[in-house]
């Protein structure tokens, strides 16, 4: 019986293999996962971009309040510019923010009864409007439904 245990070949083990595979995995893994989160985060990156282009100030559930004046009262049509800048529905620190981009100066800000039409606080109208044209600097006076 001895002579048949001390027969058989020792199992042998090879642990350099075995280290070096599980590094390369973990390297590997590793590096994967960096590169996903930069191709998540430029996307992050273009997708703020667009959004804080010519029309980021104007929210998403932004509507036109103004059914009864038509949509040229909410939009103002720069000289040399080919799109109006809306102000339908933006209230007044949006607007701003718009006239501010446009190089444009706030004058009067006057409040009218919208009835159910408008949200309160919202821009119903600007003067002048579209399809007169306003040059760099020009002042434009707003008016907010009031309620």
């Amino acid at each position: 019986m001895n002579e048949f245990a001390n027969s058989a070949d020792v199992p042998s083990v090879d642990t350099v293999g075995i280290v070096r595979k599980t590094r390369r995995r973990r390297v590997t893994a590793i590096a994967s996962l960096a590169a996903a989160l930069i191709v998540a985060g430029g996307g992050t990156a273009l997708a703020t971009a667009v959004t804080n282009g010519s029309h980021a100030a104007k929210p998403a559930a932004a509507t036109a309040t103004s059914t009864a004046t038509g949509n040229d009262a909410t939009n103002v049509l720069l000289k040399g510019s080919k799109f109006p800048l809306e102000f339908a529905g933006l209230d007044l620190e949006f607007a701003k923010q718009l006239l501010l981009k446009g190089r444009l100066e706030l004058g009067t800000v006057s409040k009218v009864d919208c009835g159910k039409n408008g949200k309160p606080g919202s821009v119903h109208s600007v003067d002048p409007h579209s399809p007169k044209t306003v040059s760099i600097g020009a002042t434009i006076n707003l008016t907010l439904c009031a309620g």
